[in-house]
């Protein structure tokens, strides 16, 4: 099994069995197809990422996530995923979606990424929202 990592940066990412959630980011990758090699999830607020945004995309605004893929070309993905907390919370909010769900969807939505599914087009944002559903179905039918 790869190494699926949770750091904190200036926010700890509060959801129960985080062993169980690392186990099916793996399980994303299989299912897939995607090898995977390592994968650090960093966990933020709103104005840490917004620094990492700026310095290395250069966007000024506010994001739930940025994703790097690592890895040379042709080798298994090595991935961090930098994620604000803070703004999951407000999107939550927002979307009137139950917070835990939220937070899955912007986890997975970045092991999605490094699997190749883009979200810049309409048709890529809907096939990306249908993998999501799927992959937040799929993990609490766990439960």
């Amino acid at each position: 099994m790869a190494s699926v990592k949770f750091n904190y940066a200036d926010r700890k990412l509060s959801i129960s069995d985080k062993s169980k959630l690392k186990s099916f980011i793996n399980t994303i990758f299989l299912e897939e197809s995607i090898p995977l090699n390592e994968l650090n999830y960093i966990f933020c607020s709103d104005e840490y990422l917004l620094q990492i945004n700026n310095d290395h995309l250069q966007h000024d605004y506010y994001t739930d996530i940025i994703t790097f893929t690592l890895e040379e070309r042709g080798e298994p993905v090595i991935g961090e995923i930098y994620i604000s907390l803070d703004r999951i919370k407000d999107n939550s909010k927002i979307e009137k979606t139950n917070l835990i769900h939220e937070t899955l969807r912007v986890i997975f939505h970045g092991c999605l990424h490094l699997c190749g599914y883009k979200d810049k087009k309409k048709e890529e944002i809907v096939i990306m929202r249908q993998k999501e559903d799927y992959y937040i179905n799929k993990y609490l039918a766990l439960n």
